[in-house]
């Protein structure tokens, strides 16, 4: 186990075992919580993050939960009443999939039972915490897995139904509540931002502010410009600041506070923010949480490039790009009352989420900006991308398996049809777009959406023309490299002439990639959500 113990504090295990008999409550405990001394504090910058914040649970945040009496089992120091559990249903519980976070059931059981949980803060136990960047993603995939397997348990059910007001309010926050309040603060990120892009590009924005200063109505303006202030990723670390303010004192607690700062403690609790979200939001969708194992070592060496990128893809790297991708429209055909200045104050937090999420990996990978290992990193990834996938071929070896195990969770009609739903907001961006291309010149008319499907379907065969390679004769690709050459020249001529004798611009042109960009996502994403269907 991820375990030690020393041995003054092995002295007092006669005293904790005395707290069976002891007087708590209505009742004797059934489980005595035990806080833990997190050791691995000092390996790196990540592993003191994750130690901190784990001090301040266990010390605060369960001495508080036990003095409320909605306290649970967390993991290995507690010491259970034997006979208690085994004759009330058993310590853990059966299933992989649904108890997956298997401890923390065994204190909805004694809760549920009529237990008592109790917490001691005069003993303690040394606890090893995750020290690397991919070791802490995994293990909070688990939990927030775990935790979207609970929203669906009959326990946490039966809980909510007989705690009374205050202890489910305390219960929800330290359980599931936090991985809801996690996930609505990222979906409010989303939503603030689609929405400022409906209005940009259909120009409800300017319209609406130009509309508000003729009738005087400054609460209209106000509501349209408000600032999206809110920095997601300092907020997590609010209670390890109360916990070292208690503990250690003010003046300890700032100075620490600012070290942290400076270690970029806040790109690091801002991309959990996004693990944790993904995770969750992924099994409450499709179910499926699974153990991942973490190895839990001294994991402090260089991460390949193709590592991160199968480990983040999915759950950062795409959705960060999305954020970049409105985040770029909406400057462009957005209308803002104080131009630049207020567009940063609007989105500042969003840009610091986009870039938290793009570049930690890399930021807290060691030697991650080194030349050689960049380009030996680049080597392993184009050899991950190209090599085919197959019968026995595991993801970590070819992109094709990868993906193929990307979407295995995606199992069940109902399954299909929400992500289907999810992947259709991608084509609000060439909808919105092509109206506002000058080429255009103001036609509103749904035509123009249909001309823009037929040069996506034209740039399609396009590619597929580029990236011919026929190997069946010697002289044949000489020919084919021939015409793809005269094709680009054409291509190149196409470009040019449209830019000098009509109205399309090369601002046109950027805008028309990053349209059909999201377009491309978005039939890639159908393409293999119904892939085994067809």
């Amino acid at each position: 186990m991820n375990q030690d113990n020393y041995l003054e504090e092995a002295m007092k295990v006669r005293n904790l075992l005395e707290e069976f008999r002891g007087n708590h409550g209505i009742r004797y405990p059934t489980i005595l919580g035990v806080r833990e001394h997190v050791f691995t504090g000092s390996v790196s910058s990540l592993a003191s993050f994750m130690s901190k914040q784990e001090t301040s649970f266990v010390t605060l945040g369960q001495r508080v939960l036990a003095y409320l009496k909605v306290r649970m089992h967390y993991g290995h120091p507690d010491v259970f009443d034997r006979i208690f559990h085994i004759t009330r249903g058993g310590i853990s519980k059966a299933s992989r999939v649904i108890n997956i976070s298997e401890d923390i059931y065994a204190g909805f059981n004694s809760t549920l039972r009529q237990g008592n949980i109790t917490h001691h803060e005069y003993i303690q136990v040394g606890k090893g915490r995750d020290v690397g960047l991919n070791q802490i993603a995994l293990f909070e995939g688990k939990v927030a897995g775990g935790n979207g397997e609970q929203v669906l348990s009959r326990d946490v059910y039966r809980l909510g139904q007989l705690f009374d007001f205050f202890r489910m309010l305390t219960f929800f926050y330290t359980t599931v509540g936090y991985y809801v309040c996690t996930m609505m603060t990222v979906l409010t990120v989303y939503i603030f931002l689609y929405g400022r892009v409906y209005l940009a590009l259909s120009g409800l924005d300017h319209s609406i502010s130009r509309q508000a200063r003729f009738l005087g109505n400054t609460a209209l303006d106000a509501a349209l410009n408000a600032q999206f202030l809110v920095q997601i990723g300092v907020f997590t670390a609010v209670p390890m600041i109360m916990g070292f303010i208690l503990e250690l004192g003010l003046m300890k607690a700032i100075f620490s506070f600012i070290t942290m700062q400076l270690q970029f403690c806040s790109v690091f609790f801002t991309f959990s923010l996004g693990t944790r979200t993904h995770y969750f939001g992924r099994t409450i969708l499709h179910g499926g949480a699974k153990y991942r194992a973490t190895g839990r070592g001294f994991v402090v060496r260089h991460i390949k490039f193709a590592d991160n990128y199968r480990l983040y893809s999915r759950s950062h790297f795409v959705k960060a790009l999305e954020v970049a991708l409105l985040l770029i429209v909406y400057i462009a055909y957005g209308y803002t009352k104080g131009g630049s200045s207020s567009f940063i104050l609007l989105t500042i937090s969003s840009w610091i989420m986009v870039i938290s999420w793009l570049f930690a990996p890399y930021i807290f990978n060691p030697s991650g900006f080194e030349w050689q290992k960049t380009v030996e990193d680049f080597d392993d990834w184009t050899n991950w991308l190209f090599y085919k996938g197959g019968v026995g071929v595991k993801g970590e070896n070819s992109w094709e398996s990868w993906w193929e195990e990307e979407q295995a969770h995606i199992q069940t009609f109902r399954g299909r049809i929400l992500e289907t739903i999810l992947s259709l907001r991608f084509l609000l961006f060439q909808y919105g777009i092509v109206y506002k291309l000058k080429i255009t010149a103001h036609n509103t008319s749904l035509a123009m959406y249909g001309f823009s499907w037929i040069v996506l379907l034209v740039m399609v065969l396009l590619f597929k023309l580029f990236t011919a390679t026929p190997r069946k004769s010697t002289a044949l690709p000489i020919f084919i490299r021939f015409l793809q050459g005269l094709l680009a020249i054409g291509i190149i001529a196409a470009i040019a002439c449209l830019i000098g004798f009509t109205d399309f611009t090369i601002a046109d042109l950027f805008a028309s990639a990053l349209a059909f960009l999201a377009t491309g996502w978005c039939i890639l994403c159908l393409a293999i959500t119904w892939k085994r269907v067809v």
